[in-house]
């Protein structure tokens, strides 16, 4: 059986345009021979739809989308992910499900089993899990479907087993001769070797192939990387998809064994990406797809001379293109001479649009207004925070003017400890960078650097400044980011305690401090702009935490 695996990027509820998009992959199947093309979980509406699952037409022109779908599957077949309605009378009103289609019908369907709630995904607020496994008989072969997390169960993937039942296992028991998995896994740092540790782990205890299809492209917060796996029976990856674009792969399985077919096939070297590389292609697809799928065709940003901000352009302009990113230099009397020349030469060497908007004349109509307000109390982080906010209300100004998309420069670091303006430098459409830790940043700047330099190496080595009192750096309020860092990533990523923390190495009360830091801004997180995911624990709909509380585990 020749199969095809195509790991296409929907956009969630644009039916029409999800519909021509499997067409077009049905079609260069059926000039390539293929038997069967795969396509991912939910690729009909695009995951995740979230609660747009609540709307009765929602699911209805799913529905009606996936009957289009199967009168262009003539003369082969296709396994298409779709939302279903559940008809009994008790439990969720909807599953999870996968579509086999063969000559224009469907000759049967398999909703998903094991449905996760934990982290970004809430699946169980919708969803009923299914009820029975059957396999499928195509081509005098058979096979199971199963949908992304149904074959999430070794015990070695998640910290704990959380599941009881394994329906990869009573695919197998039923006398499946390879399994097929749809899937809408997002990225995150490391996901990549651990789902192809996972497939191929998976093919090599069952001793037979696993083929694993991936969504691509970037939902809201989500980026999805695609890299689509054929495991041979011993494990081996035989096939991959391209990594954050769209791909066909093509494979036979014959006698037992699989084959890769074609020059779409993607060699397993393909996938040696440095850990920096596979985030900044995912900070990139996020940009596009968020700008694209929003229907932004033009980003602005205020550029300060910094890294952070640097970065968020560098990624906006391979993105979007350097003709549709705009940005802007709002020097205040603090800021520094070579903080506007970084900004200028930042911008030339990206091609982007430069503006200079000083703030020196607005910043001092409002101090002369707060004059009387503020008689007799010292200097502190209101008359800071008023420069980030003029600087956030002229960029907002531009974007309701020209309609571009404004992109948030503040990294993981800053936002975990409230090291930002809410109305200031926390406007924004798109968080880009609120999920990536400040040496991870630098990080970023080298690998764009990589080749020529792009952001000015003294925006790089100049110790990191907020430019809104008179020689401030970072490290006057902060510990070094390479300490912060590290005790961010233990608390929030890794939940290890106070204790744990200092076993690790860190000084107790500097950790008690910065845990403190974390607890006390979750306000100014909930009203963030949506951020894109990229490490394992980010801000937003994978970490629910309460604003209005008093527990404290110092």
């Amino acid at each position: 059986m020749k199969i095809a695996l195509a790991q296409i990027n929907p956009t969630i509820g644009a039916f029409d345009l999800n519909i021509r998009k499997m067409r077009q992959y049905i079609d260069r199947a059926k000039e390539a021979g293929i038997h069967l093309v795969v396509f991912p979980e939910m690729s009909i509406t695009g995951y995740p739809p979230r609660d747009l699952l609540d709307r009765p037409g929602f699911v209805a022109d799913n529905l009606k989308a996936l009957d289009e779908i199967k009168s262009y599957v003539t003369d082969m077949a296709a396994i298409v992910g779709f939302v279903d309605v559940n008809t009994v009378k008790k439990g969720k009103h909807l599953y999870n499900a996968a579509a086999f289609i063969k000559d224009g019908h469907i000759r049967s369907k398999q909703y998903k089993s094991l449905l996760p709630s934990y982290d970004v995904f809430d699946e169980r607020r919708y969803f009923e899990p299914a009820q029975t496994i059957e396999l499928l008989d195509y081509r005098r072969l058979k096979f199971g479907i199963s949908i992304c997390e149904d074959i999430w169960t070794p015990e070695d993937v998640l910290p704990r087993p959380i599941y009881h039942a394994d329906p990869v296992d009573d695919m197998i028991k039923l006398g499946a001769q390879f399994i097929v998995n749809i899937s809408a896994s997002p990225f995150n740092e490391g996901k990549i070797n651990v789902r192809r540790n996972l497939v191929a782990n998976q093919a090599k205890k069952y001793n037979m192939p696993f083929l694993y299809v991936n969504q691509v492209g970037g939902n809201d917060d989500l980026v999805f990387d695609g890299n689509s796996i054929v495991c041979e029976a011993n494990g081996s990856i035989v096939a991959l998809g391209a990594d954050f674009e769209e791909d066909m792969v093509t494979v036979e399985i014959k006698n037992d064994k699989c084959f890769p077919l074609g020059k779409s096939v993607t060699t397993v070297n393909r996938y040696e990406n440095s850990n920096i590389e596979n985030i900044y292609k995912a900070l990139t697809l996020g940009v596009k797809d968020y700008a694209g799928k929003c229907g932004f065709k033009k980003a602005i940003i205020g550029l300060s001379g910094g890294i952070d901000s640097a970065v968020v352009a560098a990624v906006a302009a391979n993105a979007l293109g350097k003709g549709n990113v705009v940005g802007v230099a709002m020097s205040s009397k603090y800021s520094s001479e070579e903080s506007v020349t970084d900004a200028r030469d930042l911008a030339e060497n990206l091609g982007i649009e430069f503006k200079e908007m000083p703030i020196v004349k607005i910043h001092e109509v409002y101090t002369k207004m707060f004059k009387k307000e503020f008689k007799g109390l010292p200097e502190n982080e209101a008359e800071e925070n008023l420069q980030a906010r003029m600087r956030g209300n002229i960029i907002m100004a531009l974007s309701n003017k020209f309609g571009y998309l404004v992109l948030a420069t503040g990294n993981k670091s800053e936002l975990s400890v409230g090291y930002c303006t809410l109305y200031g430098d926390m406007c924004g459409g798109l968080a880009v960078i609120s999920d990536v830790p400040k040496m991870m940043v630098y990080d970023l700047a080298k690998h764009i650097n990589a080749e020529k330099e792009i952001i000015p190496l003294n925006t790089i080595e100049k110790p990191p400044s907020a430019e809104l009192r008179p020689d401030q750096k970072d490290q006057d309020s902060l510990p070094p980011y390479l300490v912060l860092d590290g005790i961010l990533k233990a608390h929030i990523e890794e939940a290890k305690t106070l204790d744990e923390i200092v076993e690790m190495g860190y000084e107790r009360e500097m950790a008690r401090c910065i845990i403190k830091m974390v607890d006390k801004n979750e306000y100014k997180r909930k009203q963030a702009a949506p951020g894109l995911r990229v490490t394992s624990k980010a801000f937003g709909a994978g970490r629910r935490m309460p604003t209005a509380q008093l527990y404290s585990e110092l």
